[in-house]
């Protein structure tokens, strides 16, 4: 029999992600599944987050007691379940109703945090309300600053540990596949209004309970009655700000005494500066491949960002996580964490909150066997004579000791 993965519409029968993908495409109308998936220009960006990590080889130890396997970590002196999180992603309402409120309900229950997007059509009052959430609030610096501090103090008032200010989409992403879906802005073209009629489970769960998903982070900041996902999309276009500099970010870091954390840095000059301007992490991100096509991934900037900043600040990255050893291979190369974005929206898509649940799971389990199979009991064992390849593990090298809590004991 020709080996083939699991393309049905059963979430359950999952059994990794790339097949809770195949269901979230089946279940979701192609313009909502395109959203998702797609990336600008030609995609080379978005093939390259994937295929990086093929080429970082592991070295597995052996005979080493890895009975029971500790994955947490600490984010800001907490601890996290896992190693990685969920990341701030838009529109999760076209995903599944209230698809935001699912996703944090997920996280919440695996004992990690959750980063909503300003683009959420869940409010961040509304998600501070999970008991036990661990939230973060993604903003974008719009040029109606006087709305960014608004929300601002809508974070503070709900005492949030983080704000995340994505940087990397002053200028937006030439993101030619989903633009084909339409004849005009968010106007389906005939083809994709008759292959939303093909999906009536969809239509059911996500336009006739409220109808158009709304925004509920952006109110001050859009016209009238367009705070629909619909509407809106001309409007926050004109809200991005070319102008976007380092004193924005001093701005926003004398009104924000919380954890700042800058989304969209790639390059380790910029790294340098974040250091400078007092931010307290940063997240290394092409942004999915969805802004420049061309660009460096994250996992290869991420040992030169680990060697000028590991212990100055905390590291996270983005960008093509699917399986629990690329996670690993994120944390051998000095990450204190991953961000997770489309693997969670195919488990969301797929089967909504259980669905969500599902892809933590898998990339939980995964984790853990990875760290079991490399001879380690716990992530601070985890050091660079486990990397095979010569060129990775010299980068992996020249990260300070520190990085490495076990290192010592991992080497003999």
């Amino acid at each position: 029999m020709k080996r083939r993965l699991y393309s049905g519409r059963d979430y359950l029968r999952a059994q990794n992600i790339e097949e809770l993908r195949e269901v979230a495409r089946r279940r979701l109308p192609n313009f909502s599944f395109e959203y998702v998936e797609g990336g600008s220009d030609d995609e080379f960006t978005l093939k390259r987050n994937r295929s990086i990590f093929e080429s970082i080889t592991l070295q597995p130890r052996t005979l080493r007691n890895v009975s029971t396997r500790n994955l947490s970590r600490s984010f800001f002196g907490k601890p996290s379940a896992l190693p990685f999180l969920i990341g701030p992603t838009g529109f999760n309402g076209l995903l599944t109703d209230k698809g935001d409120l699912r996703l944090a309900e997920a996280a919440t229950q695996a004992g990690i945090p959750f980063v909503l997007s300003n683009a959420s059509t869940t409010s961040i009052e509304d998600i501070s309300r999970i008991e036990g959430v661990r939230a973060w609030m993604q903003i974008y610096l719009y040029r109606t600053r006087d709305h960014v501090a608004k929300l601002v103090e809508r974070v503070k008032a709900l005492n949030l540990e983080a704000i995340v200010v994505t940087t990397d989409s002053a200028i937006f992403g030439n993101r030619e596949w989903d633009r084909r879906n339409y004849i005009r802005p968010l106007k389906l073209n005939w083809r994709n209004q008759l292959d939303v009629a093909m999906h009536p489970e969809w239509v059911w769960d996500v336009l006739v309970p409220r109808g158009v998903p709304r925004f509920k982070n952006l109110g001050d900041l859009l016209p009238p009655g367009r705070d629909s996902v619909k509407g809106a999309a001309s409007a926050l276009a004109a809200e991005l700000d070319p102008s976007l500099n380092w004193q924005d970010i001093a701005w926003l870091r004398d009104m924000w005494k919380g954890r700042l954390i800058i989304k969209g840095i790639i390059h380790p000059a910029d790294v340098e500066l974040a250091l400078q301007y007092g931010v307290d992490g940063i997240v290394l991100s092409n942004h999915g491949g969805r802004q420049l096509d061309g660009s460096v991934s994250a996992m290869e900037t991420l040992p030169e960002v680990a060697r000028i900043a590991k212990g100055k600040l905390e590291i996270f990255l983005d960008g093509g996580f699917r399986r629990g050893s690329d996670i690993v291979k994120a944390l051998l190369l000095g990450a204190d964490g991953v961000l997770i974005g489309r693997a969670g929206l195919y488990g969301l898509a797929a089967g909504k909150g259980p669905g969500a649940c599902l892809a933590i799971d898998i990339l939980r389990t995964e984790v853990e066997r990875t760290l079991g199979l490399l001879g380690c009991s716990s992530l601070d064992e985890l050091s660079a004579d486990l990397i095979h390849d010569p060129k990775w593990r010299a980068a992996a090298d020249a990260i300070p000791l520190k990085s490495f809590a076990s290192k010592r004991a991992v080497l003999t």
